[in-house]
């Protein structure tokens, strides 16, 4: 979708459909200005305004150059968020798709929010409200997306312009992860995603190094190679790199994305009816790291960024991996396997462990690791973690913070070391699951064995994959995680200053 930024008057705009979003504040100023622009429609509209921002009003006006002006009501402007503008904007993307618009206008709207964050939201809102995934629809469809979306302002003109572009490349983002978490378990095979790796690195710029199974089992990834074993497809593990000259940080932050590109559970066999058959998804951690590099590299953020993508399916043929092997891993620990289906965890450790070679500054796994996540948090937020090391507090401050600023929202879950003995293996140093209790946790927990650095785990099993439209996601992918991972990076990189 092409974005660009206006100063032409609101009634001058030529476009298909209008999105004016109103204040309780501005609706006798700003609906009296619009009638003048459009005409009575405006004005006979004022008493159906909700100030929840819960209904789209569609009026056609009896003059100016707008065809369709949509109204939504934000309420008070003291009380409008940046997510309270992504969802009004959605509803406008909704309409435009329904009438199939092909060019939008957005006025944007009077509040005590910077330019370039309101422009920023009201973008990310629209395109990502926009989104379908209809690669595998055969005839014709109901709507299309709008093909020109046009930032209407009147003053803070180069704000609005940096803010609108910078919705523009991170929505893109999402939409990137969205389409690889969407796509048929058979095109995304271990290859075939570090293939679509290699090119998203080619075409936005960054670096790609894709290791094979023999490359794998070179390194000792025994986590990744256990899970491995009942698939016929090989592993991969993928290394993103982005490092530009002006990078402000000279240890990497590394990225890690769970790959799990399907999961039946192994031996340890999913039941099919709302588990196995969304399993897709399992590499949705994956497919937010590869959204994040994209972002950053389109952004041209200055900080060096590495991220890893251990990459198989887990299933239940060939030699498949039994509750009861004890698999060595990366690092060197053994662990003793009694599910099979806890087998992100398995491949995470190895890509955390050999994190710890680039000596990371921090590091950031995504992951849909647990249902227990799901059951405690919904699908609307992600569970996070950090180990105890240095700048605990204030790390889970900025990811939280990052989260309450990007609409990837997240809520911190404990970690005390007593947790450790719910994983605690008669036979080898750790076993792979420790109960029913606490999972998520005790996941985590697993995890920071197999760390040596600052680490933040985010658990994003409930938002990165809906049954139902919410918003500005549609059923299936949200891609979760890559607005978070974005803003935590930006946040970062302001720091360092």
């Amino acid at each position: 979708m092409k974005v660009s930024v206006s100063t032409i008057s609101i009634a001058e705009l030529d476009v298909d459909l209008l999105f004016v979003p109103v204040t309780i504040e501005n609706i006798d100023a700003g609906l009296a200005e619009l009638t003048a622009a459009f005409g009575g429609a405006i004005d006979r509209a004022k008493n159906d305004i909700r100030g929840d921002g819960s209904a789209a009003i569609v009026l056609y006006p009896d003059m100016g150059t707008a065809k369709r002006i949509v109204l939504v009501g934000l309420g008070e402007s003291s009380k409008v968020t940046l997510e309270k503008l992504r969802l009004a904007a959605a509803k406008a993307a909704s309409v435009s798709y329904d009438v199939k618009a092909e060019t939008v206008g957005i006025a944007i709207p009077s509040l005590d929010v910077n330019g370039d964050d309101t422009a920023q939201a009201l973008v990310e809102g629209f395109v990502l409200g926009s989104y379908r995934f209809d690669r595998y629809r055969t005839g014709l469809l109901t709507g299309e997306a709008a093909q020109r979306l046009v930032i209407q302002t009147t003053d803070h003109d180069k704000q609005v312009r940096r803010g609108a572009d910078r919705g523009r490349i991170i929505a893109e983002a999402v939409c990137t992860a969205r389409d690889l978490v969407n796509l048929s378990p058979d095109e995304k095979t271990p290859t075939l995603l570090s293939k679509a790796i290699e090119k998203s690195g080619k075409k936005h710029g960054y670096e790609v190094s894709v290791w094979d199974k023999a490359l794998i089992e070179e390194e000792g990834m025994g986590g990744l190679l256990a899970v491995n074993r009942g698939s016929l497809e090989p592993p991969t593990f993928s290394v993103l790199e982005w490092h530009p000259e002006n990078s402000r940080n000279s240890r990497p932050v590394i990225l890690v994305g769970k790959g799990v590109v399907f999961d039946t559970g192994g031996l340890s066999l999913k039941p099919t009816k709302d588990s196995m058959d969304s399993m897709k998804s399992d590499m949705a951690g994956a497919a937010a790291v590869i959204g994040a590099i994209e972002a950053i590299a389109k952004l041209d953020l200055p900080l060096y960024v590495i991220g890893l993508i251990p990459a198989t399916d887990n299933r239940p043929g060939e030699n498949a991996y039994v509750p009861g092997d004890v698999v060595k891993m990366h690092s060197g620990k053994t662990v003793e396997v009694l599910n099979t289906d806890a087998e992100g965890r398995m491949i995470l450790a190895d890509a955390l462990s050999y994190a710890s070679s680039f000596y990371p500054e921090i590091v950031i796994d995504l992951a849909t690791l647990t249902g227990a996540a799901v059951i405690a948090l919904g699908d609307f937020i992600a569970a996070v973690m950090t180990n105890a090391e240095k700048g605990a507090e204030e790390r889970l401050a900025d990811i939280m913070q990052a989260g309450a600023e990007s609409g990837d929202r997240v809520h911190n879950l404990p970690m005390f070391d007593e947790y450790n003995e719910q994983i605690k293996s008669t036979i080898a140093d750790l076993k792979n699951v420790g109960g029913r209790g606490a999972g998520s946790i005790t996941a985590a927990k697993f995890l920071e064995h197999f760390v040596d650095y600052p680490w933040i785990h985010v658990d994003i099993a409930g938002p990165s994959f809906i049954a139902q439209a919410k918003g500005y996601s549609q059923a299936g992918a949200t891609g979760f995680g890559v607005r978070l991972l974005t803003r935590f990076l930006q946040q970062m990189s302001e720091k360092k200053r």
